[in-house]
């Protein structure tokens, strides 16, 4: 190999071949594979006596891509370590020179970059810096604290709970807590009655359109309608009553459009519209980042940084947006200047970007002949939700009218009121449209025109009964968006605090909701009896901080691990001496009304290891087990076209094609 070549090492491989080509000739790009060393499996690997000092090891199965990484430095006239610009990426970087040891005099440069493009790869490595050590230290304080965490709890839940599996985390039980907490909170819901009335009403004019008017006012009380004998008594008091319009309010309102994505907004985003896991959504977005082959003659990134929580927007690439709407639009659909949005989430780095196309240019359509269904589909709806946040507000005109009712020319004290709202101009809403899962679907529709005195005929009033409702339970997006607001976990974490609990069996999905299990309100109760600080969510956000205040330099690792473990070993202590052992009740098994084809005993329906599946009454003498069909998921294998199907494995269920064994696609990140 040529000695004046520059070394450069990434994660991955995908990652390698799109940065090969910006570079040229003088580089030679490798891929440590992700992480080259970790704190051992099998043991705590934390010198707690010895300031915490972590003993990192390498796994077997990185030996060869270490070896490989160790000849090219030798090799190498200069490295650059061009690892991800988080902490992540950082500490892989940190390791990879730990492991690599290139010879003195041989220059080692920290290159960053949050979008893999020509310009932006040039300009990382003329202001090639130094390790953030820093960051550094942040990664090894949250690895080690996890591990102490992991290593001391885990095994006693081991001990005191029948279950397989079983884990504590620092995160991932906050989680579970937000979802068990629901779920109780829903159990104990009672319901309260209450009633609503309407007036359907029409102008006196040729070909009226009908419209309703909600009872507003009684007097200058709300109405509080408890029972049906109360809204049958305003119905009562308005027989025979005149309906007129009272006033008649018209105001210009403007709809704003979404900031640009974060990683958690892109993840609720991808699940409410697209049904993609946040696991599958990173999984996809890891994807796009490190470079596609959209016919370019080479892999580029077709989208920038996807952990970030900042939604700043360079100004380069807002220009570009706006020369691609007026084009594309109009300048109509342009504001002023571009908007400029407030990072909502304290601890964020506004050095980083929004999750955003690299090039808005390339348009959904035109990538779409390159791309799988599901990037596809998480490219689209990334570049849409970009442009539309550079685009110039939907305008609407909501109308108020007030309806007054009287007798005999005195005024009653029952006072309607209708809304309507009209689009004038659709702005943003061209390009992207969301609704929440909260949101109510449901918006004012148009009024016709009223004025102010105007009479109206009465055409029905409608009672309707209602019933107060529990909060929802969460979904794999909700849940995300609550850690978020209470500061618990960050962009790196999210999608793995979801899928731990899931693989714990601690919670399942019931349709899109998050259901707690048996087995994780059981552990949870264990956890927060005997460790109430460690797993209180004030307590867990404010190590969140600390880790921040660690990689802003602001404090020393040791300082944060001393003190958490002053704190923690006690109540490790105590939880040794005192946590009582839990066996959870195995559901009994529930007769299908089939009998045994083997045997002719009665089939019935038992909850195994993997889920609930229908076998003979006469086990263990009879060992038949129905085979049941994989739930569809209603997408099509990307490799040959079949259906893609639920499947369960000793790791949990997963998404593969109904064609196995001839076609053994599987979706890693279902």
């Amino acid at each position: 190999m040529n000695q004046e070549k520059a070394l450069v090492i990434v994660e991955s491989p995908t990652k390698a071949r799109t940065i090969q080509p910006l570079l040229g000739s003088g580089y030679r790009v490798l891929a440590s594979m992700g992480h080259v060393r970790d704190l051992p499996q099998k043991e705590l690997g934390v010198d707690i006596e010895n300031g915490f000092a972590p003993h990192y090891v390498t796994a077997p199965k990185k030996r060869d891509a270490i070896k490989r990484l160790k000849e090219a430095v030798r090799q190498a006239s200069a490295l650059y370590l061009a690892t991800d610009p988080d902490r992540e990426g950082e500490a892989i970087a940190w390791h990879v020179l730990q492991v690599a040891r290139p010879a003195a005099g041989v220059p080692v440069h920290r290159v960053t970059f949050h979008q893999i493009t020509p310009a932006a790869v040039r300009e990382a490595f003329q202001r090639a810096g130094a390790l953030n050590m820093s960051l550094v230290e942040a990664q090894q304080a949250r690895r080690i604290l996890d591990r102490l965490v992991g290593y001391k709890v885990s095994p006693l839940l081991w001990k005191r709970v029948s279950g397989k599996g079983l884990s504590a985390g620092r995160v991932q039980t906050a989680a579970l807590r937000l979802v068990v907490e629901r779920e109780r909170e829903i159990a104990a819901f009672v319901p309260v009655e209450y009633w609503s009335l309407h007036a359907r009403l029409q102008q006196r004019i040729a070909e009226p359109v009908p419209f309703l008017a909600e009872l507003w006012r009684i007097g200058e009380e709300k109405p509080d309608l408890k029972n049906r004998a109360d809204a049958e008594a305003i119905i009562q008091a308005l027989e025979g009553a005149d309906y007129a319009v009272d006033q008649v309010e018209t105001k210009r309102q403007e709809r704003r459009p979404y900031p640009p994505f974060t990683t958690s907004t892109m993840q609720q985003a991808a699940s409410s519209q697209l049904h993609f896991s946040p696991a599958q959504t990173m999984r996809l977005a890891q994807q796009l980042y490190e470079g596609v082959d959209v016919g370019e003659g080479s892999p580029v990134g077709l989208i920038t940084y996807m952990r970030t929580d900042s939604t700043h927007v360079a100004p380069e690439a807002q220009q570009a947006a706006r020369e691609l709407i007026a084009r594309i639009w109009g300048k109509d659909y342009l504001p002023p200047r571009p908007p400029q949005y407030k990072t909502k989430v304290k601890s964020a780095q506004e050095a980083h970007e929004a999750i955003r196309p690299t090039d808005v240019s390339r348009t959904p359509k035109a990538v779409r002949p390159y791309l799988d269904e599901q990037q596809a589909a998480l490219y689209e709806l990334i570049w849409r939700r970009f442009v539309a946040s550079q685009m110039a507000p939907a305008v609407y005109d909501v109308t108020t009218a007030l309806i007054a009712t009287t007798r005999d020319g005195q005024r009653l004290a029952y006072l309607f009121r209708a809304r309507g709202r009209v689009c004038l101009f659709d702005g943003f809403q061209k390009v992207y449209e969301e609704t929440s899962d909260e949101e109510e679907k449901g918006e004012e529709g148009v009024l016709p025109p009223l004025k102010a005195g105007e009479p109206l005929d009465l055409l029905e009033l409608i009672p309707e009964q209602h019933w107060t409702k529990p909060p929802p339970r969460y979904t794999e997006a909700s849940l995300i968006k609550a850690l978020e607001q209470r500061g618990i976990g960050r962009p790196s974490t999210y999608a793995s605090i979801v899928s731990t609990i899931k693989k714990r069996r601690y919670v399942e999905r019931q349709k899109r909701y998050l259901v707690p299990t048996e087995l994780g309100c059981a552990v949870l109760d264990l956890l927060i009896a005997f460790f109430p600080d460690l797993f209180d969510y004030g307590f867990t956000a404010c190590m969140e901080d600390e880790l921040d205040d660690i990689a802003n330099g602001q404090r020393t690792r040791l300082e944060v691990l001393n003190a958490f473990w002053k704190s923690f070993e006690p109540q490790l202590q105590r939880a040794q001496a005192e946590m009582p052992r839990v066996e959870l009740q195995r559901e009994p098994p529930q007769p299908t009304g089939e009998k045994c084809p083997l045997c002719g005993g009665d089939l019935v329906r038992r909850q195994g290891r993997y889920g609930p599946f229908v076998g003979c009454a006469n086990f263990p003498k009879c060992r038949y087990v129905q085979r049941q069909e994989p739930e569809k998921t209603g997408r099509q294998c990307p490799q040959c076209g079949g259906d893609l199907v639920v499947r369960r494995s000793k790791r949990g269920p997963f998404v593969g094609c109904s064609n196995y064994p001839e076609c053994k696609y599987v979706d890693r990140g279902s």
